[in-house]
């Protein structure tokens, strides 16, 4: 299961959080019985980590996470696992495109330089100042609804502003300014990034920036084809090569595949290959 951790402090009321205009700061504290696990988040956030340690994974690399590290992290889905030595605990700041786009508006900042990014997570670097902002956030957060709105808001931008001040940060800023930007993500970079995950086309939509209609629209005028054959080929093409070229079973293979149950797979993989996927592996090491 996939959490979806926008929506899950977004709607849970226990939780030590504040919702504004297009953002959400939380603290999040991870119970030790939790090991890996997979979430999603259709809104891009900075993690702040108080003390713990965690390790997250992209495509491409994994961030190894302890007390005082500091994250951007692009709206995306991602694998995350911790270590039981001590309580996980860590201040998320939510913040959708319409907040950034604003920010970047509103302060009229400009990208010095014209280079891109595809990394969806980027470290980011912070002094004492940075720290103490966070601080002084988390006092409002315990205050609950005494402090008003739009000075917990003005305290999220403050901190924004405090990390584009740090010249290491370019990147960030480049980020920032390049979903500013956009009006609507790649949807070849969300779906080639994000097929092996088990999420529905409403995930995949929201993670592209468009409503349900919009994203089959243009997901067929892209690719030529509906988003669940496509999907279906995709992960059916996945799954061959986990089997061909790693020592996973069928229900790892099926998983990491990004299907819902073995059943499912099997009957799915027989269909387009003429074979199960035991019979195809076994084949495959015979050869």
């Amino acid at each position: 299961m996939i959490v979806d951790i926008y929506e899950y402090f977004k709607n849970n009321p226990r939780l030590n959080t504040r919702i504004g205009n297009n953002f959400i700061l939380a603290e999040y504290q991870c119970p030790l019985n939790v090991d890996e696990f997979t979430l999603w988040t259709k809104s891009h956030m900075i993690l702040y980590v108080i003390n713990g340690k965690k390790d997250w994974h992209t495509p491409n690399k994994t961030f190894c996470l302890k007390g005082g590290d500091i994250l951007f992290v692009k709206k995306g889905v991602y694998t995350t696992k911790q270590y039981f030595e001590e309580d996980y605990c860590a201040m998320l700041f939510f913040m959708n495109d319409d907040f950034i786009k604003d920010f970047i508006n509103e302060n009229n900042i400009q990208n010095n330089t014209d280079s891109k990014t595809e990394d969806s997570v980027l470290p980011i670097t912070a002094d004492n100042s940075f720290n103490t902002l966070v601080e002084s956030i988390f006092q409002y957060l315990t205050k609950g609804q005494a402090i008003p709105q739009n000075l917990v808001e003005l305290k999220f931008k403050e901190l924004i502003f405090n990390i584009l001040l740090n010249k290491k940060n370019s990147h960030f800023k480049s980020m920032l300014c390049e979903i500013s930007k956009s009006s609507k993500a790649n949807i070849e970079h969300i779906m080639n990034t994000n097929f092996q995950y088990d999420l529905s086309l409403e995930g995949f939509a929201k993670l592209s920036g468009r409503s349900l209609s919009t994203f089959k629209r243009d997901f067929k005028r892209y690719f030529k084809t509906t988003p669940s054959k496509w999907l279906m080929d995709k992960r059916l093409q996945y799954s061959k090569m986990l089997l061909t070229s790693s020592e996973m079973n069928i229900n790892e293979v099926c998983f990491e595949s990004g299907f819902k149950n073995a059943s499912h797979f099997i009957k799915s993989f027989k269909s387009q290959f003429n074979c199960t996927p035991n019979q195809f592996k076994a084949n495959k090491s015979i050869a």
